[in-house]
């Protein structure tokens, strides 16, 4: 697994390995930056469920201002953090090990951008999904990864939900506010 592009095009990062793990394919990850291009300049990234971090690294190494690294686990903290400091982007990264509600519950400052790619068919998606609107500014845009037989709700919060893209058995769905139209 590779940065796609940016300031840290083509550094190669770490994965845990084991049945728990389930990193976001290449090709997916493309289609997501392709789909959310213009909007990560300078944005405040969450990146919940982080897992190795790829989707928060590739949005800092495409120009985010900042991203927060939340995963309840220790080896993939651990995974994040070496895989921040391989690629330069460190200085740009918050990181916490702690549960995503917890962190959700605690956090004071809004996002511009959130990727929700927690493990499949546990309901974390559906519950942290309304918790992440609440974090989120009025022009955001949360993105979740989930499996094509996962039904996800029309709306979390003040967010509506947009367009979804079909890969194979994984699905893209994003969320914006009610109030900003589709872009």
């Amino acid at each position: 697994m590779r940065v796609i592009t940016g300031s840290a095009r083509g550094k190669r990062l770490t994965t845990l390995e084991g049945e728990q793990v389930r990193p976001t394919p290449e090709r997916v990850k493309e289609a997501l930056f392709s789909i959310i291009q213009f909007q990560i300049e300078g944005r405040r990234v969450l990146d919940l469920f982080a897992g190795s971090g790829q989707l928060g690294i590739e949005a800092l190494s495409r120009g985010a201002k900042q991203a927060v690294f939340v995963d309840a686990g220790k080896d993939s903290i651990a995974v994040v953090q070496k895989n921040l400091e391989s690629t330069g982007l460190m200085d740009s990264a918050k990181i916490k090990n702690m549960d995503f509600a917890a962190f959700l519950l605690q956090n004071r400052e809004p996002f511009d951008l959130a990727f929700l790619d927690p493990p499949y068919r546990k309901g974390l998606l559906q519950r942290a999904l309304p918790m992440v609107a609440q974090a989120m500014n009025k022009g955001g845009t949360i993105l979740c990864e989930n499996p094509t037989d996962e039904e996800m709700p029309e709306t979390a919060g003040d967010f509506v939900r947009g367009r979804s893209y079909r890969y194979g058995k994984i699905v893209l769905t994003l969320y914006r506010h009610k109030d900003v139209t589709e872009q």
